[in-house]
């Protein structure tokens, strides 16, 4: 098992977890779905092999003669994941599935530019809609993954095989890595000014007399509410919420809040919000909300470029240190522990090239290894105006892998390898506890056997 090997089974467990939601989704022709396989009580469907054998073919991930039915084996493993956790008592809770879901909604979202509409078009149903058909699957998802943890606990990789799994695998299979690069910002959000400050929570303020007048907090939601997910749903945020997954302040405004109650205006990073408890229990809260988000002429973006221009000046003229500046002054909370370096899937400091921001992977196109960029305006993901500097540390060229520049990545294939087989043993020795059917046209694919 080499490189190549783990990295179909990543692609297949992307694969396997995209959402199939359909009115996005047409294929060539009309396909009848039939039951393929049964492990205890949970069904693999034709449609769902389909559906994975066409993402992997439009990434061009597909290997092997018969890629269907690697495709069939990663499925049943799943099934086996979930029905003997079934019977050991596995679980997950409702709280995580519904983080995951808001998780995996807000990649969407971003995905489809922001464009919640957008979104709800292209799978011709509406955010509730997509979350609810979504929710049984992500779940299930969860219970596996949990269970993977729970076999490949106590697996570890030694340097020795790191060596040996490298020395493996054939010189003309060894894969090409395409251009790396060291790369970190420093950002500073642009600020509304005291006078917007007023304006804004006078507007707010204006609202909320009118909703404890007898307006209707839903409609007054709807017609002022600048957060496109939840302004069309009256305010309601989905879910239950705990400690620790909103912001700080908006979750202090909501314990300081009785059922029933709304907040005076609430600053967060996002804008100003007022705040209703919709129902609590215990730690774990629903709420709705009306935010208002200054636009980008109410923000002093001139005094943030001068505070980036101070701060790049110590960088470049005062030999300070970027990365420790980066904790201390950025204001993006993904990079900033790292010292502002965007970060590989893996935690490494080296990204490739193509996993960049197009912006920033531009930017880069017009600077020399070291360079630090003057201020630069850019939106963050959560749509807020920002301006930031960039730093270009260090690069690697597009290269063949080899274990002094890329021993992190091989050591993490050795490791998934190494994992891999441990769930194969696991398959191997629990086939006895589930029942396991098999369609005649599927049972030349011989799987599980290694």
């Amino acid at each position: 098992m080499h490189l190549k090997y783990i990295k179909t089974i990543l692609f297949l467990t992307v694969a396997l977890t995209l959402p199939r939601l359909g009115q996005g989704q047409q294929s060539e022709g009309p396909v009848i779905d039939k039951i393929v396989a049964k492990v205890d009580n949970y069904i693999i469907l034709l449609s769902d092999i389909e559906f994975a054998y066409l993402d992997l073919a439009s990434r061009g991930a597909l290997i092997g003669d018969n890629p269907k039915c690697k495709i069939l084996q990663s499925l049943i493993t799943q099934k086996m994941l979930l029905a003997v956790a079934e019977m050991d008592s596995v679980e997950v809770s409702d709280l995580q599935v519904d983080a995951e879901l808001s998780s995996r909604m807000q990649y969407f979202i971003s995905q489809a530019g922001g464009d919640v509409a957008a979104l709800e078009e292209y799978y011709g149903k509406s955010i509730d809609q997509i979350k609810a058909e979504m929710r049984q699957d992500m779940k299930e998802q969860l219970i596996a993954t949990k269970m993977r943890s729970q076999i490949s606990e106590e697996v570890t990789i030694t340097p020795a095989e790191v060596k040996k799994f490298y020395s493996r695998i054939p010189k003309d299979s060894l894969p090409f890595f395409s251009e790396e690069v060291e790369v970190a910002q420093i950002v500073k959000i642009a600020r509304i000014g005291k006078d917007q400050k007023l304006k804004v929570e006078t507007q707010l303020n204006e609202i909320r007399d009118a909703i404890l007048n007898g307006a209707d907090f839903a409609t007054m939601a709807e017609m002022y509410s600048m957060d496109p997910g939840s302004a069309r749903t009256g305010g309601e945020l989905p879910g239950w919420y705990q400690r620790g997954q909103l912001a700080p302040e908006y979750e202090a405004a909501v314990f300081k809040l009785k059922v029933g109650e709304i907040s005076e205006p609430v600053e967060t990073d996002f804008g100003f919000h007022l705040i209703e408890v919709l129902a609590r229990r215990g730690n774990e809260f629903r709420t709705r909300h009306i935010l208002i988000t200054p636009s980008s002429s109410d923000l002093d973006i001139e005094y943030t470029v001068n505070q980036l221009d101070s701060i790049r000046d110590l960088v470049v003229n005062k030999g300070e240190n970027f990365e420790k500046l980066a904790k201390e002054f950025s204001d993006d909370k993904m990079s900033a522990p790292s010292g502002g370096f965007f970060l590989n899937n893996n935690g490494s400091t080296y990204i490739s090239v193509d996993q960049l921001d197009p912006t920033v992977y531009f930017t880069l196109d017009t600077m020399e290894v070291g360079d630090v960029t003057p201020p630069i305006p850019f939106r963050m993901p959560t749509g807020q105006e920002a301006v930031r500097i960039i730093y270009y540390k260090s690069k690697i060229p597009p290269h063949q892998a080899t274990l002094k520049q890329d021993w992190q990545k091989i050591q993490e294939a050795a490791l998934n390898a190494k994992k891999t087989k441990a769930e194969m043993k696991w398959v191997k020795e629990s086939r006895d506890r589930v029942y396991i059917y098999i369609e005649d046209e599927f049972k030349h694919c011989k799987l599980f056997e290694r």
